[in-house]
């Protein structure tokens, strides 16, 4: 059975209070954690920095990175935003799965690059979301673990 995939404009639509906390936690740092699959299946964890652009989260890279270089070959990518100093997690931990899909379009990386100024030359990747998980804790007494995949109401699940 084919995955179901959704652009970040998709998952806004669908569910827009999750989106704006989940874009939140993402604005709050600058730098993140991305996992990709190297050739022989081994998972990889490096930093990234992302961007919500025009209705799409996009994944920008320096040529040739470890990063783009596993994408190309092997399109699933897991993304955590980065938790800040000390416990507190304001917003909750939030993660983003899907596959990230290279644009070589010139025009595109021509308005991306107005938007966000990166290093030339670079790769540019737009994300398809498969999963968008939140995790916190409320009034501290419960953990509450939000999941939205495409196609389906966010599941809310509590635990004490």
């Amino acid at each position: 059975m084919p995955e179901n995939l959704s652009n970040w404009g998709a998952f806004v639509a669908a569910e827009p209070e999750l989106a704006q906390t989940v874009e939140a936690r993402f604005g709050a740092f600058t730098h993140h954690v991305l996992a990709t699959l190297r050739r022989d299946g081994s998972p990889r964890t490096t930093g990234l920095e992302v961007r919500f652009v025009n209705g799409e989260l996009w994944l920008g890279m320096m040529p040739d990175s470890r990063k783009a270089l596993d994408l190309r070959h092997d399109p699933r990518f897991a993304l955590q935003a980065n938790p800040g100093p000390g416990t507190e997690m304001g917003g909750g931990d939030v993660r983003v799965s899907g596959r990230a899909i290279e644009v070589d379009d010139p025009a595109v990386k021509a308005a991306y690059g107005e938007e966000v100024e990166p290093p030339e030359p670079f790769h540019l990747f737009r994300t398809e979301l498969t999963e968008v998980v939140r995790t916190y804790v409320e009034d501290d007494k419960y953990l509450v673990v939000q999941v939205w995949k495409p196609g389906e109401p966010v599941r809310t699940l509590k635990r004490t």
